[in-house]
């Protein structure tokens, strides 16, 4: 059974015919080109979104609506070709870093190179504010009696720093911050390290400048861990307002130094003030170890309580019973010292009313004898004994004396 064309085509002479069967073939011919190309435009919507990477889906340039398919995972993927829908691919694992100098001083770029030649540094004379970077810092506060109001004496300091930051939520990254030249489908890893520190280095520079003004020149140099802390908060702070969707993971104080043309100065003040903290330092350890020798552990308790008037004798004496060291010992021997002047008191008094009949009876006698008893004890204890002759006649004798006692009697006094 012959086809409609070919019903057609017997009707025209060979010239015609001929003209028929190219058009037919020809028209076959653009249909299987048809086809590939459709065919190609949908293969075009295989898409790969990598490990580190969320790619947000456009329809007609503007964020699908459906939450499921709006943002897709990792992995293999198929949308409608451009300009149904678009994919934008941002890495959302990825850490990317900010470096700021914008607050350090001027340097030559021979200075700045690591492996240059080594010039001797020029430094000028005074600070030129509009070629040299520098932060503010509080250096002390003085009140006014009678007025509550403070002034404020302020320090200048320079620093560097590193921004380290991630993109967590690809949505408000799209819709709030603005990146130039990203076409459909490209990451956009490039642009966000070439349009980024547009938005990021004056909201660093804000934080950085909020944050130092509260902290003194001493802890920027000793504490940079902390106001690092400090300023990462209030960066952090300030892309959650504005809606940005990046994470500030960390903050780092790179470099820090004090102004080159007081270098000396400076120098000096951090010895004086090294030799002031060591100077505290032993003082207070001193203070501790003499507190612990004369009274141990109660020792503070016991010194707040003698300060205190209202402290009664009873609770000193509770305190005095816990008190140890040296304390203790002067308690012990004071104790003991008491005890034995009592008991010669009583000793003596028992001595007295014995010999008081007899004292009645012959008192110069009794007195001869006390006298001749303490003479004998007086000898028997002395380790040194001199008899000294009266002098006969109107001659005089000339007595000397060896203060100094000779060492080789010491021994035999003891043994």
């Amino acid at each position: 059974m012959k086809t409609p064309q070919e019903n057609s085509a017997q009707g025209l002479d060979p010239a015609g015919k001929s003209l028929f069967n190219a058009l037919r073939i020809s028209f076959g011919i653009l249909q299987i080109i048809m086809l590939i190309l459709v065919i190609l435009f949908l293969a075009s919507g295989v898409c790969t979104v990598e490990p580190d990477e969320k790619a947000l889906v456009l329809q007609f340039g503007k964020i699908r609506q459906k939450a499921e398919k709006k943002l897709l995972s990792p992995g293999l993927h198929w949308v409608f070709p451009y300009p149904v829908h678009e994919l934008i691919k941002i890495p959302v694992q990825k850490k990317l870093s900010l470096s700021l100098d914008s607050f350090w001083y001027y340097q030559r770029p021979s200075e700045t190179l690591p492996q240059g030649p080594k010039t001797r540094e020029r430094i000028p004379p005074v600070l030129n504010p509009v070629r040299e970077g520098y932060c503010i810092t509080r250096s002390r506060r003085y009140g006014k009696a009678n007025t509550g109001s403070t002034d404020r004496d302020y320090n200048i300091v320079h620093t560097k720093w590193r921004l380290i930051y991630q993109i967590r939520s690809p949505e408000r990254f799209f819709k709030n911050v603005y990146t130039r030249d990203v076409k459909p489908g490209q990451k956009f890893t490039r642009a966000i390290a070439e349009n980024l520190p547009e938005l990021l280095e004056p909201l660093l520079e804000d934080s950085v400048v909020e944050t130092m003004v509260h902290f003194t020149i001493d802890e920027a140099i000793s504490s940079e861990y902390r106001i690092a802390v400090n300023v990462r908060k209030t960066l952090q702070k300030k892309l959650d307002k504005i809606k940005t969707g990046i994470q500030v993971e960390d903050i780092q104080l790179t470099d820090v130094t004090w102004p080159r043309q007081v270098n000396s100065a400076f120098l000096a003040s951090i010895q004086a003030s090294q030799i002031s903290q060591t100077e505290k330092s032993q003082a207070r350890t001193f203070a501790e170890n003499k507190l612990n020798e004369t009274a141990g552990e109660i020792a503070n308790d016991l010194i707040k309580a003698l300060k205190n008037p209202d402290t009664t004798p009873q609770q000193l004496d509770a305190l005095f019973e816990q008190a140890a060291g040296q304390s203790r010992r002067i308690i012990s021997d004071a104790e003991a010292y008491r005890t034995q002047v009592v008991e010669n008191a009583k000793a003596d008094a028992k001595y007295l009313k014995k010999i008081l009949p007899e004292y009645r009876k012959r008192p110069r006698i009794v007195l001869d004898r006390i006298y001749r008893d303490t003479i004998e004890n007086v000898f028997e204890n002395a380790e040194e004994k001199m008899i000294i002759q009266p002098t006969q006649g109107e001659g005089t004798k000339e007595l000397r004396l060896l203060i100094n006692r000779n060492p080789a009697m010491e021994p035999k006094q003891q043994k």
